[in-house]
């Protein structure tokens, strides 16, 4: 499993003003979200994405490419109609990021196990028909992938360096086991749809912080 951690913020190239001035968020604190930080499995689909190998095996992806196909993805999201985008994800860690996400970008939210049908049969009580799909994990979430296919609209999935991308139209190139990372990269997405929406300006803060879109480990009972 990808770490959350990283080493070596040095060595990217940095980023740009411009790019920490729409996104309001710092190298530093991007890279300490683990996002760039994958797996020591590194698939051909995959391999463009990725930076280096760490001395410990992990490939790191290069979060300049992440920031491109984010900047990408936001663009292209931001001219469907909301009620049609649907985000899906079977992985606990995505359940709060996926959940806030579509609370500021008003998409339909799936999260635990998806039902079969409910991109495909219309007689099912809790049926959907999007007109595109998201997915944190193309391998984890292949039912609702599989389904996506079948209705023939685009899928759009965060990939990490292990993920195979033939049934992905759209690949976000990142960490998408770590908690904070997947935070990271659903606030990231948020901002630039909502951006270029033109509800909100590269000046103006988030509503929520990268913090808040954290799914929050299980706290003891008092």
């Amino acid at each position: 499993m990808a770490e959350e951690t990283d080493e070596s913020i040095q060595e990217t190239g940095g980023l740009s003003e411009e790019t920490q001035r729409t996104t309001q968020i710092t190298e530093k604190a991007l890279l300490s979200t683990g996002i760039r930080v994958g797996t020591q499995v590194k698939t051909k689909s995959m391999a463009p994405f990725i930076q280096r190998t760490r001395s410990d095996g992990l490939h790191v992806i290069d979060v300049g490419k992440t920031l491109s196909r984010i900047e990408t993805t936001g663009r292209f999201l931001a001219r469907f109609e909301p009620s049609r985008v649907v985000v899906y994800s079977a992985r606990e860690y995505a359940r709060n990021p996926v959940e806030k996400f579509c609370e500021l970008t008003s998409a339909v939210h799936l999260t635990g196990r998806f039902m079969p049908g409910t991109f495909t049969n219309p007689l099912y009580p809790d049926h959907i028909d999007p007109e595109v799909l998201v997915v944190t994990d193309p391998a984890m979430d292949n039912q609702a992938v599989d389904e996506a296919l079948k209705i023939g609209i685009p899928v759009v999935a965060l990939c990490d360096t292990d993920n195979v991308t033939s049934n992905v139209d759209l690949v976000i190139p990142a960490n998408n086991r770590g908690r904070r990372a997947l935070a990271a990269v659903f606030w990231l997405l948020a901002r630039s749809i909502l951006i270029h929406q033109g509800s909100l300006t590269a000046e103006q803060p988030m509503k929520y912080s990268i913090e808040d879109f954290e799914t929050k480990l299980i706290e003891e009972k008092v």
